[in-house]
């Protein structure tokens, strides 16, 4: 079995964007003194659900950040999460939402600072669980019990999707080989799997189930939860470091002071629901994630 941080590298060599959108407004400039970047401002988003449902819901957000900007806002779900650190190391992005373990490669190998976050209607930032589900019937009861079972997993480079399950057969004294992981392609990709009872288990992240039974595809009933993550912060969008500083305060301001109707959509995906504004977040945010990349002996030499 290839290990999942050589297949990280190699799929970050390959990545490539699928462009969703681009509209017009503003001129662009050098994003000196805070003013527009040359080419405008291109927002990355992670493919953490089917880029056709991912694209109406960003929309509504990138086009209220262009009215505060005044700057084109070019929205590009790129094809797997590493492509999307790779871009920002590249300079093809001025901005992305990155998962949270994303965003530790990212601040790692492409200076990517984090802005805000998603909060609820308190103004309190948001966070999501990992999961490992199994079905009702199954003989399974815990994590040892997946030994010699198939696991689906989302993505390599993801948080809910990767790194904690496997961080959860760790503790639970499981090396990788002595469980079969399938890596689905997704977060979607790896509930389908179990549903369609193709592999014997599969991570299912707080989002992806509440949007699952929202959109009646999972019937809660049928299946049982053998693990649970510790609580994550929800997803930083971040601004690529190189940048000017007026340009990215800028920003930042302009993120904050989105409505929670620019970002109820996407909220919705997000398991936030009803959503606040985007609130401000920083790297000490997210350093559990830190430490969760050294722990499994991630570095940015692997993204």
């Amino acid at each position: 079995m290839h290990s999942p941080l050589n297949r990280f590298a190699m799929f970050a060599a390959a990545a490539t964007f699928v462009l969703t959108t681009t509209a017009a407004c503003g001129t662009a400039q050098d994003g000196a003194g805070g003013a527009c970047p040359d080419g405008g401002v291109r927002f990355g988003i992670e493919p953490y659900e089917d880029p056709a449902k991912l694209t109406p819901a960003y929309r509504v957000l990138a086009d209220a950040l262009q009215r505060k900007l005044d700057c084109n806002v070019e929205l590009k779900v790129v094809d797997d999460y590493s492509g999307e650190v790779l871009a920002m190391r590249n300079e093809q992005l001025e901005l992305a939402q990155f998962g949270p373990l994303g965003y530790v490669f990212a601040s790692r190998k492409a200076d990517a600072e984090p802005l805000v976050s998603f909060a609820d209607a308190e103004g309190r930032l948001t966070t999501y669980t990992g999961g490992i589900w199994v079905p009702k019937d199954s003989d399974i009861q815990d994590i040892e019990d997946l030994r010699g079972r198939t696991l689906a997993l989302g993505a390599v480079g993801s948080t809910s999707g990767d790194a904690l399950p496997r961080y959860a057969l760790r503790e639970a004294g499981l090396a990788e080989r002595n469980v079969r992981i399938d890596y689905a392609g997704g977060h979607p990709e790896a509930l389908l799997a179990l549903t369609n009872g193709k592999v014997d288990a599969a991570e299912i992240n707080s989002q992806q189930l509440a949007a699952a039974k929202a959109e009646g595809t999972f019937d809660e009933s049928r299946y049982r939860r053998i693990w649970e993550s510790d609580p994550i912060p929800n997803d930083p969008i971040t601004v690529r470091g190189s940048l000017a500083p007026e340009f990215k305060n800028r920003v930042k301001e302009a993120l904050l002071d989105l409505a929670p109707a620019d970002v109820e959509k996407v909220g919705q995906y997000l398991d936030v629901d009803p959503p606040g504004p985007l609130v401000e977040v920083d790297e000490k945010t997210y350093r559990p994630l830190f430490r969760l990349a050294d722990t499994l002996g991630l570095s940015e030499d692997d993204a």
